[in-house]
Order: structure tokens, then C-alpha cells, then sequence
């Protein structure tokens, strides 16, 4: 496997890089978290559309680039290095990307569309109050005339009370999971705003007699259980890709400073101790990487995948915890300091890192699947 990128995907992580470069800055972003506490930047939203980027994994009918998953992951990455405030993960991989593969052709036509030119705000309610697996909701679904009614409460719904479209998971009595798509101005749906480690916006959600008509159903009970594993792969790849950019962002800023830095009348990247340390998050910062494209790669051919996904989840929540605590430790009390930038990038990583599965459950899944192996 080539972990390299093509020059079509050098082009897109050029261009993202240079649009997040020029706007996310550490003064815009303390102006926007003095106005509220939640962040999110929809001017730079606009931009990542007017520049093709929210529309790269959306099929080309539906006014996007249909390009790949992997081609998704990069952009993810920079989104990540620049610890940018909008809803790449939650609308371009939790909710368009089931809706362009699950989705009916006149819901895909309804909605993908405002995805690309940056109109829509998509999201997943995966999580749920005191339930661990997301593959196992405990929201319920209820056969109602010409569609379904659901009953249940969502937790740290990204975007949750941004977005135009939620895409739901609930079980239908005997039947298993199945994934719906419910407009945030349903009758029953109610929104409690919540605050988060890092800022992103999100909410919990109520749902009371919500009626989902049966054209907004994306994947039903017969093949509900399918597509909501692949649906929160694909969601667990993308957090991986974020932390990916998270990390190297943290260890380039680490770089500079320790290499400017100076103690005894040397730059503190010449002792030892540093140089140990930097060295150690290095590797830590290359595993988040390489774990993470592996994942996206097998996602974007339709290789299985579980594996891979558990195995750069671990890393994206325990190698990428080292890597910006290593991060604090070496730019010293200038680390703690909320007037400088490193402070967003390590509360980045400890967000995603609990974000649908702890690495501690990530083990857990792998030990299950080895033991579960044959000898």
C-alpha cells in the first residue's frame, strides 16, 4: 500500500491548506470565542463550497467532484491542522456520505446539492445516553401509516442544533437498526445546546412522536444494521483523519518554538531530554498518520475495514494524547497559556479522543475480533 498522495490529492490539500491558512488564524478564533462559547465559522464554510470542498465526496450528478473517501480524508487532515470551526466531519461524513450510498435518488437529489454549495448543515445522532455501542440504539422506530414514528433522546449530536438535516439510528421492534433522516424543524424534535472540551457545537436531542414519512427513510430495517456500521466507520475514520492533522500541527508548532527557544545560552532542541521527547511524539505523530489513511483507504475501495478503523482510533485517542501532551510539556508554561494557540490543539485531541469509542473500547473491539478469529 502506497501511504502517499497523488498529485490530484496534493492539489486539494494545497488548496485547502491555503484557504484555512488565510482565515483560521489565532486572532479570528479568540474573536469568535469571545462572541459565544460554541464556535463555528459559516463564512468559512461558504468558502470551503465556493472552492468545490465540501462537494469533493459528493457524486458529480449531485453538483460535486465524485471523488472518494480518501480524497474527503485530506481535507479532513487540514481541517485538523488549522483546528478549524465547521462541520466537515458531521456533514461530509456523517450525513452526506450515507445519503449519496443508502439514500433513495430523490433524497440524494433533495439534499446532496446544498451539501456541495455549502447551503445545507448535515449531521449523525449516534450517541446515546448511557449506551456505549452505537451500533445498538436504544431509540426506538414505530410503523405509522405511511412512515414512522420515533421515540428516544440522542446525545453530543455534533452540530446537532445547526443543522438542517439529522440523520437518525433507532431500532425497529424485531427488526433491528435502521437510519432516518428528520429536518431539525420536526414536530416532537427538541434541541438542548451542550458545551464541549473544544467548543464545537452540539446538542442533545429529544425525540417525542417524531413522524419520518417513508421517502426520508435511508436505509431500512433490512439493511439498517449494514449501514449504520458503515456509518459510524466512515464517522470514526474522519474524527482519525482530524487528529492526524491535529497532531502534526502540534509537533510543527513545538518544533519552531523549541528550536527558538534558548537556555543556557542554547536553543532548548539541542538538549537531549528535549530532543527525546519531540522524538518520541514524532513517532507517536507518524502511527496517528499512516493508522489513519490505512482506514481511509480500505473505507474509500470498500476493503473491510473494522479493524483498521479500531486500530487508528486507538492511536488517534492514545498516540495523539501523547503527542500534545508532549506538546505542553515542551513549550513550558507558554503551553497553558489560552492567549496562545497550542491550548486548541490539545483540547482538540482530548474531544476526539472519546468521540465514539475510548482507545480503552477500541482494545476491547479488537480483542473481540481476535478471539472471535479462528486459530
Amino acid at each position: 500500500m502506497d501511504l502517499g498522495i497523488s498529485e490530484d490529492q496534493q492539489a486539494i490539500q494545497e488548496l485547502a491548506r491555503r484557504i484555512l491558512l488565510d482565515r483560521v488564524t489565532h486572532e479570528h478564533l479568540a474573536g469568535l470565542e469571545s462572541a459565544s462559547w460554541s464556535v463555528f465559522d459559516r463564512h468559512l464554510w461558504g468558502q470551503l463550497a465556493a472552492a468545490g470542498l465540501t462537494g469533493i465526496a459528493i457524486p458529480e450528478e449531485h453538483g460535486g467532484a465524485g471523488r472518494s473517501f480518501l480524497e474527503l480524508a485530506v481535507v479532513l487532515e487540514e481541517v485538523g491542522r488549522a483546528v478549524a470551526p465547521v462541520p466537515a466531519v458531521a456533514t461530509l461524513a456523517l450525513g452526506a456520505m450515507p445519503i449519496a450510498r443508502f439514500g433513495s435518488a430523490e433524497l440524494a437529489a433533495r439534499l446532496l446539492p446544498g451539501v456541495a454549495d455549502g447551503s445545507l448543515i448535515l449531521t449523525a445522532a449516534l450517541a446515546e445516553p448511557g449506551e456505549i455501542d452505537p451500533l445498538v440504539p436504544s431509540t426506538t422506530a414505530a410503523r405509522s401509516g405511511a412512515g414512522w414514528t420515533l421515540n428516544g433522546e440522542k446525545a453530543f449530536v455534533p452540530y446537532g442544533d445547526l443543522a438542517d438535516w439529522i440523520v437518525v439510528s433507532a431500532t425497529a421492534a424485531g427488526s433491528g437498526p435502521a437510519l432516518f433522516v428528520v429536518p431539525r424543524t420536526a414536530v416532537g424534535l427538541r434541541f438542548t445546546e451542550l458545551h464541549t472540551t473544544n467548543r464545537e457545537p452540539q446538542a442533545s436531542l429529544e425525540l417525542q412522536g417524531v413522524e419520518v414519512p417513508d421517502a426520508d427513510v435511508l436505509a431500512g430495517p433490512l439493511v439498517g444494521q449494514d449501514a449504520l456500521r458503515l456509518l459510524v466507520l466512515h464517522g470514526t475514520a474522519a474524527l482519525c483523519c482530524v487528529a492526524a492533522g491535529v497532531c502534526q500541527r502540534a509537533l510543527e508548532m513545538t518544533a519552531e518554538y523549541t528550536a527558538k527557544r534558548e537556555q543556557f545560552g542554547k536553543p532548548i532542541a539541542s538538549f537531549q531530554a528535549v530532543g527525546q521527547r519531540a522524538a518520541d511524539a514524532y513517532i507517536d505523530t507518524q502511527i496517528v498518520r499512516l493508522t489513519a489513511v490505512q482506514a481511509a483507504w480500505r473505507l474509500s475501495v470498500g476493503w473491510p475495514a473494522a479493524d483498521e478503523v479500531a486500530v487508528a482510533k486507538f492511536w488517534a485517542g492514545d498516540g495523539g494524547s501523547r503527542v500534545v501532551h508532549a506538546a505542553q510539556h515542551l513549550h513550558g508554561g507558554l503551553g497553558v497559556d489560552l492567549d496562545y494557540p497550542l491550548h486548541r490543539y490539545f483540547l482538540w485531541i482530548k474531544q476526539i479522543e472519546h468521540e465514539l469509542g475510548s482507545p480503552t473500547r477500541q482494545l476491547a473491539t479488537l480483542g473481540a475480533a481476535l478471539a472471535a478469529a479462528p486459530v
